[in-house]
């Protein structure tokens, strides 16, 4: 039995792809910040409903500590990290002009520090192992192309993208895959406060924006968790074994590259 680890995962995406690897049966711990532990000992009960073992811990993915404790945690209770999901994020709206160096740090200690942290923690545990493993860290179609007004969430994207392909190159050789995933808009909490903010931003009502940007949908349609949970469920499995580095639009059809 392999044991997966998926942060942010009280909600959203995240809880959406805890469930798909516990129904794929991975054992299966999840983290989110403490202020979501309710909602985190939730999704622990549906993880447990698959019939897995399922662990809930509470951290914050831009402290070493708490990501080090998180890794160490999942190890000790489940018996070994096999796959590592660098699924917490948070968002921002705004011009750039308006951007406080307060606030582009704290998108970028989450976004881009939590990823490394977790990346790196998550790499030192297999490698003790020896046995392998997945790492797979959340992208964004703004990894592949800046947004007005998604500057800071943007770039913070893009450092994603370097530190999967880096890393990718660095642990092949302890048999450690890495890869990441990058939706588009995604029918989640996150998209609708993007939504409300840039309403508020451009004097448009609730959901206008959203669905302005949904017209350029190839497939017509804004995509759903378990679009995304598949896709990881693929880089967590056998058949992803000779994919590495690689940061995969699941947009549906919004960018072409």
């Amino acid at each position: 039995m392999t044991v997966a680890h998926v942060t942010g995962a009280a909600r959203g995406i995240g809880k959406v792809i805890a469930l798909r690897l516990a129904q794929d049966g991975h054992d299966v711990a999840v983290s989110d910040l403490p202020s979501m532990k309710s909602e985190l000992d939730v999704t622990q009960k549906e993880l447990a409903d698959n019939g897995v073992r399922a662990l809930a811990l509470t951290g914050d993915v831009s402290q070493p500590d708490s990501v080090h404790r998180l890794v160490a945690d999942t190890a000790a209770e489940l018996g070994s990290l096999d796959v590592f999901v660098a699924n917490a994020g948070i968002a921002q709206t705004k011009a750039l002009l308006d951007v406080t160096p307060e606030e582009y740090d704290k998108v970028h200690a989450v976004n881009g520090r939590g990823v490394f942290l977790c990346y790196t923690e998550a790499a030192r545990q297999m490698i003790k192992q020896g046995t392998g493993g997945k790492i797979i860290g959340a992208c964004s179609i703004a990894g592949h192309k800046g947004f007005p007004l998604l500057g800071v969430y943007s770039s913070s994207k893009f450092a994603v993208r370097a530190l999967t392909q880096s890393a990718a190159q660095e642990w092949a050789e302890h048999g450690i895959t890495v890869n990441a995933y990058c939706p588009g808009i995604v029918d989640t909490n996150m998209w609708v406060e993007v939504d409300r903010d840039l309403g508020a931003i451009n004097n448009v009502g609730e959901g206008e924006s959203m669905r302005a940007m949904a017209q350029g949908i190839t497939l017509g349609r804004v995509a759903t968790g378990e679009d995304v949970a598949a896709y990881v469920s693929y880089l967590a499995g056998p058949d992803s074994n000779y994919m590495t580095g690689q940061s995969v639009l699941i947009d549906g059809g919004m960018l072409f590259t």
